[in-house]
C-alpha cells in the first residue's frame, strides 16, 4: 500500500491505471506461489489455448511469469525444473509442456541472443521507411477498431496482454498504419510491466514491425480481420472493413516485397484480379481512416 501511494503521488501522470487491487508478486515467496498456481490450474491446457484471445480476459491459460523472470524474482532454471517435475507427476499433455518450455529456453534465450549480437543494428533500421507518429488514440484506445481498442484498455489496466495480442493485434495494426517503429518501441516500453530493452528491441523492430528488414524474421506478421475472428470472440463489425482495407492497402503499396515471397505473392495476384472499383474503394477507406487518426 505504501508503494502504491508513493507511485500515485510521484508518478500520477504516468500511463496506466494503478488501483489497490495490484496483483503482481513483489517478493520471492509470492513469486513461487504464482508459479505453483500456474502449474496447478492453467498449465495442462496451456498448449491448447496459448494463442486464443478473449475480449474480457487477460490471463486465460498463460503463466504471466515474465515480470518476475525479467526482474529476477524467478529464474528460468527454477521455472523449467518446476514445470518438468509437475509435468512428470501429473502427465501434463506434451503440447503444453513443449509449448511452455520452448518459450523460456527457446524463444526467450533466442531474443536475448539477437539483442546482444544484432540489437544495435535492429534499433537503427527502418526497413519500410515509415514516419507516421503514434496518435493519442493509440494510448487511450479510442481508434474505433474494437480488438485494438479493447487490447489497449486491457494493457492500461494490467500492464500486460499475451504474445498473440501483442503481435497480431497491437503490432499488426500499428504496422498496417505505418507507424514509425521508434514510436512503436517507445509505446511498448511505456505500457508493459515486463518491458526491458533487451526484450522489446528484437520483438518490436524485428518480430512485430519487421523494421530490421529480416534480421530476426523471414516475413512481417500481418493479417486481415479474418485471423482475429478465428482466434478470438470479438464480434463482427465496421472495424473489419477498416482493418481489411488497411491490410490490402499495405499489401498493394509493398507489392514488390511481397511478390518475392511465393506464399504472400499469391495474395498480390488475388488483389490484382479485383475490379478497379473495389481496389479504389479499399484505398479510400484506408486513407480516410489514417487521415482521421488523432
Amino acid at each position: 500500500k505504501e508503494a502504491i501511494s508513493y507511485t500515485k503521488s510521484n508518478f500520477g501522470n504516468n500511463l496506466g491505471i494503478l488501483n489497490d487491487d495490484f496483483f503482481y508478486p513483489t517478493d520471492f515467496e509470492v513469486s513461487e506461489q504464482w508459479l505453483e498456481d500456474f502449474l496447478k490450474n492453467r498449465f495442462a491446457e496451456f498448449g491448447d489455448y496459448e494463442d486464443a484471445i478473449v475480449k474480457s480476459e487477460m490471463l486465460l491459460n498463460h503463466s504471466l511469469l515474465t515480470p518476475m523472470l525479467n526482474i529476477g524474482l524467478l529464474t528460468p532454471h527454477q521455472v523449467i525444473n518446476a514445470a518438468l517435475t509437475h509435468a512428470n507427476k501429473h502427465q501434463t499433455p506434451i503440447n503444453s509442456v513443449e509449448g511452455f518450455i520452448r518459450q523460456i529456453i527457446g524463444w526467450r534465450e533466442f531474443i536475448r541472443g539477437v539483442y546482444i549480437t544484432k540489437g544495435s543494428q535492429e534499433r537503427t533500421k527502418n526497413f519500410w521507411g515509415f514516419t507516421r507518429k503514434l496518435p493519442h488514440s493509440f494510448y487511450d484506445g479510442s481508434t474505433g477498431i474494437v480488438p485494438f481498442d479493447e487490447t489497449i484498455k486491457k494493457v492500461l489496466k494490467t500492464g500486460y496482454c499475451h504474445h498473440i495480442e501483442r503481435l497480431m493485434v497491437l503490432g499488426n495494426f500499428m504496422l498496417l498504419c505505418e507507424i514509425d517503429p521508434d514510436d512503436v518501441y517507445q509505446w511498448f516500453m511505456e505500457l508493459f510491466i515486463d518491458a526491458y530493452d533487451w526484450v522489446m528491441v528484437p520483438n518490436v523492430y524485428g518480430m512485430s514491425q519487421f523494421a530490421d528488414g529480416g534480421i530476426l524474421a523471414t516475413k512481417p506478421y500481418i493479417s486481415g480481420s479474418n485471423y482475429l475472428m478465428k482466434m478470438s470472440d470479438y464480434p463482427k463489425g465496421k472495424w473489419q472493413e477498416v482493418w481489411d482495407a488497411l491490410f490490402w492497402r499495405f499489401m498493394d503499396k509493398q507489392r514488390n516485397f511481397f511478390l518475392k515471397n511465393p506464399r504472400l505473392g499469391m495474395l498480390i495476384r488475388t488483389y490484382d484480379k479485383w475490379p478497379e472499383e473495389k481496389k479504389a474503394n479499399v484505398h479510400q477507406i484506408a486513407e480516410a481512416f489514417l487521415a482521421s487518426l488523432k
